[in-house]
C-alpha cells in the first residue's frame, strides 16, 4: 500500500514517515528543555532558496549548542531534498533541526548522556505574516517585554525559546495589531517572532546590528540593494529612528519580504505599503523566477532528490 506524503512528509530517526507520524518522545530534551536548534528554508516553485546559505547557519547553530546530530552535510542535503521530493509540494517549508535527545540514563541531568537527533520535515508553504496583511502594509506594535539579553542567549543562534515573543504577540493581538517587535533593555530595535526588521530613510536601508537573528532573507535584502540604488546599513536603530523612518518592512523565509504600514501610532506614507518596500519585495520574487541561488528538486526520483544540470 502506498504511504500518503501529501500533507507533509518527516524524516525521523532514519525512517521517512507522513508528518501526522512525526512525533518527538515526551522525554527528550528538545521538549523538556527547549534544548533543540532548527532551520527553516523554503522551497517555491519547485526548488530550494539559498539552501547552502541555510546549511551553513544551521551548523553554526549545532556548534553553537554543542549538538552532534552525526549526520554529515551531505547526508543533511539529501534528507531535505527527498522529503520534499516525498511530499511533491512545489511551495513548501522545510525544516531541519536537532534535539539533545533522550537521556540513555533515567533522570540524568548531564546533557552528554544524551543521543542528539536529526530530523527533517517538508510541510506546505507558511507566511509568517498572511498575504492579505502583507497587501495593506502590517502593523506593528512595539511591545512592552524588552527582548531577552544576549548575554543570556545568543539570538544568532536559531532557538524555540520565544517567551519573550509570545507576551509581545499577546500584547499585539490585544490592542488589534498584526504582531510585535521587540526592543532590547537599552531601547534598541532587535526583531519580531520569526523576522528581521528594516527601516527605510532616504535611500538608506538598515537593519538592526544586534539582538536579532542573522536571516538569509535579511542577507537577500542586504545583497539587492546597491543594484536598486539603494544603501544597505547593519546599524543601531533607536525607537526614534523608527519613528521617523520613511517606510518599514519584516523579512523571514517564511514569506519574504513582508511591507508593513504602522508602527504603534505611528502611520507610513498613505497607509499602504512604501514604494521602496514593494520594489524590494518585487525584485525578490523576480530573482527566484530567474534561479538566484534556487536548487531544484528532481520530483521524478526521490530517491536522487536533486537535479542534475545538463
Amino acid at each position: 500500500m502506498s504511504v500518503d506524503y501529501s500533507k507533509g512528509a518527516a524524516y525521523m530517526n532514519g525512517v521517512y514517515v507522513p508528518i501526522s507520524e512525526a512525533k518527538i518522545p515526551v522525554g527528550d530534551w528538545g521538549f523538556t528543555h527547549s534544548d533543540v536548534t532548527y532551520d527553516v528554508v523554503h522551497v517555491t516553485d519547485g526548488a530550494f532558496f539559498r539552501l547552502e546559505d541555510h546549511l551553513d547557519r544551521f551548523h553554526k547553530s549545532l556548534a553553537g549548542y554543542r549538538l552532534n546530530p552525526g549526520v554529515t552535510r551531505d547526508q543533511m542535503r539529501h534528507i531535505l531534498g527527498r522529503v520534499v521530493a516525498l511530499s511533491g509540494l512545489e511551495r513548501a517549508f522545510v525544516a531541519m533541526l536537532s534535539t539533545r535527545g533522550v537521556p540513555r540514563i533515567y533522570g540524568s541531568r548531564n546533557p552528554m548522556d544524551c543521543d542528539n537527533t536529526f530530523i527533517a520535515y517538508a510541510v506546505p508553504w507558511v507566511d509568517v505574516i498572511k498575504p492579505d496583511v502583507q497587501e495593506r502594509g502590517a502593523h506593528l506594535i512595539v511591545a512592552s517585554v524588552p527582548r531577552i539579553s544576549p548575554k543570556s542567549l545568543d539570538p544568532t543562534l536559531k532557538n524555540y525559546m520565544w517567551r519573550d515573543f509570545t507576551r509581545g504577540m499577546f500584547e499585539a493581538h490585544d490592542k488589534g495589531f498584526d504582531t510585535a517587535i521587540l526592543l532590547d533593555q537599552e531601547g534598541f530595535l532587535t526583531e519580531g517572532s520569526g523576522f528581521n526588521v528594516f527601516i527605510v530613510k532616504d535611500k538608506k536601508v538598515i537593519t538592526p546590528d544586534r539582538g536579532a537573528l542573522e536571516g538569509v532573507t535579511r542577507k537577500s535584502v542586504l545583497d539587492i540593494c546597491p543594484e536598486l540604488g539603494l544603501e544597505p546599513i547593519i546599524g543601531p536603530i533607536t525607537y526614534a529612528d523608527l519613528m521617523d523612518a520613511d517606510e518599514v518592512f519584516t523579512a523571514t523565509t517564511a514569506g519574504g519580504v513582508m511591507p508593513c504600514a504602522r508602527v504603534d501610532d505611528r502611520i507610513y506614507g498613505n497607509d499602504r505599503p512604501g514604494p521602496i518596500s514593494a520594489k524590494i519585495k518585487e525584485t525578490y520574487w523576480r530573482k527566484h523566477k530567474e534561479g538566484w541561488h534556487m536548487t531544484p528538486v528532481n520530483y521524478a526520483d526521490a530517491d536522487n532528490p536533486f537535479k542534475v544540470a545538463a
